[in-house]
């Protein structure tokens, strides 16, 4: 069984559990993740043995996550190499056994995974005698390089020996979550089937987010936590970098504009890391970043001058399941007609302001923040913000026991026609649907004699060209509320705040 000591580092100030033969991790207190806790406890009080394969875009927390809730029960731990060779993966993996006290095993390096393997089973067989054990692969995709008979290998392990271990548990993690799909979670060889659980670990929303800086000691009111989140995220390893103390204008100056800033150089470690060929991935993040209103997958491709074949299917399927994009089939069309939409808060954010910018140091935020180019980002990030919470939407609507399917609605006009442009509507089998506008602003957000113009008109064109039945109920998601005048009075049926996508 392994050993673990608690020690405490004046240096940091941070406490860090040492596992003797593994490796150290630091000991922070986890937060949110409830579903994924009770996931997880539940395989542990499992009678047979598990294959979790959990997955999620780069930083979004997925380590932590596993060793923060198995820490006392982990007996062996392997992390695959970014583009290491396969002897620079064995040696790796040998050294994993040999990291700290006890037996050293094994005492070469393997020469192949079969025999990497074989040294595994002879390292549990003692390990899981007496209690529920869990074995973790991280990067699981990083190690299953071209011919180095990896998963080969590792689905023979299993099949023959681990399934058989009722106090086993096997978890396999890894970033590049179309990878994971594709060749775990959907394997047609050796592991078809034999996933008993898997986790998409998804970034924390407001709610999480809150609770997350908050244990960080780092209180901050509600518009700034959605400002921070506009522009980085929900991503755990992002919001760690923000210091007690800071604003959310001081925190963004730092990270995102200041010489070493955490994130300046972010955007590309995060997609050569995830993806081979990532340039054909980041040109389709830049054309749908200069589209705020989505684009389908004809136009993605005459944009991005890529081919309309099964390459692009591949594409865009990589970009969904790491969740940089999001598909939205729009208000009575079918899936093939899909609008892709950037759902990635920080490439967003850095293709609008840092990529090009020659803006730099103390207060380039604040001063950027007074721009036209602000504004109009501002708007679209609160959009995104807000369909990600379409759950907490409908909740503060008092219709969160309502079945019902969200979509996005856009009709082209034609000659002497208006156009119009819906971004959310909440479609009710109680024969009514919420057609929401969603608005960023620093006050009470107002409606004018021309926006309720255009808002009747948006209201008039989706009944005409929808012939929907239905009753439309207008519904405003703003920052602070609105504020009530002749314009808003009998147009505006329901208002949600901020605060909402908070609970």
């Amino acid at each position: 069984m392994a050993e673990y000591k608690k020690t405490y580092s004046a240096k940091t100030g941070t406490f860090y559990v040492v596992l003797a033969e593994y490796k150290i991790f630091t000991m922070e207190q986890l937060v949110g993740r409830e579903a994924e806790k009770i996931i997880l406890d539940r395989i542990l009080k499992s009678p047979e043995a598990e294959l979790v394969a959990m997955f999620g875009r780069r930083r979004v927390g997925k380590t932590f996550l596993i060793r923060s809730v198995f820490a006392n029960r982990m007996v062996f731990e392997f992390t695959g190499m970014h583009n290491a060779s396969l002897k620079e993966q064995l040696q790796n993996f040998s050294l994993a056994f040999n990291g700290g006290k006890g037996k050293k095993l094994p005492a070469t390096i393997p020469a192949n995974w079969i025999e990497a393997f074989h040294f595994l089973k002879a390292h549990l067989t003692t390990k899981i005698a007496t209690r529920k054990s869990v074995v973790f692969f991280d990067e699981f995709p990083w190690i299953q390089t071209v011919k180095s008979g990896f998963l080969p290998a590792f689905e023979h392990f299993w099949n023959t020996w681990a399934c058989r271990q009722k106090n086993l548990v096997v978890v396999i993690c890894g970033s590049a979550a179309s990878w994971m799909i594709r060749n775990i979670v959907n394997n047609k060889g050796g592991l078809h089937n034999r996933i008993s659980q898997k986790i998409r670990l998804l970034p924390f929303n407001l709610k999480e987010t809150e609770a997350y800086l908050m244990a960080r000691k780092i209180n901050l009111d509600r518009y700034q936590l959605l400002q921070l989140y506009m522009a980085m995220g929900g991503i755990p390893e992002y919001l760690k970098a923000i210091l007690p103390g800071e604003s959310a204008a001081q925190a963004i100056d730092r990270l995102c504009f200041s010489k070493d800033g955490k994130l300046k150089g972010e955007f590309d470690i995060l997609y050569k890391s995830l993806f081979e060929g990532a340039e054909n991935h980041t040109a389709v993040i830049r054309a749908l970043a200069g589209k705020n209103k989505g684009l389908n997958r004809n136009e993605i491709i005459k944009a991005c001058n890529i081919s309309s074949g099964g390459t692009t299917t591949k594409l865009l399927e990589e970009l969904v399941e790491s969740g940089f994009i999001t598909p939205y089939i729009p208000f009575d069309k079918t899936i093939r007609e899909s609008i892709y939409k950037l759902s990635d808060e920080y490439s967003r954010f850095y293709i609008k302001f840092l990529e090009k910018s020659r803006n730099k140091g103390e207060d380039t935020w604040l001063s950027i923040s007074e721009s036209p180019s602000w504004k109009s980002w501002s708007g679209f990030a609160f959009e995104g913000v807000c369909l990600k919470h379409i759950r907490q939407i409908k909740r503060a609507l008092s219709i969160g026991g309502v079945q019902s399917e969200e979509s996005v609605w856009r009709h082209v006009p034609g000659k002497n026609e208006k156009g119009a442009q819906i971004d959310l509507l909440i479609d009710r089998k109680d024969h009514s649907i919420n057609i929401c506008e969603m608005k960023y602003s620093i006050v009470p957000f107002t409606i004018d004699k021309k926006y309720a113009g255009e808002l009747q008109e948006k209201l008039h064109v989706f009944k005409q060209k929808t012939n929907s039945r239905k009753t439309l109920f207008l519904t405003m998601i703003t920052t602070y509320g609105v504020t009530a005048n002749i314009h808003s009075t009998g147009l505006v049926q329901k208002e949600i705040t901020m605060d909402a996508l908070f609970k």
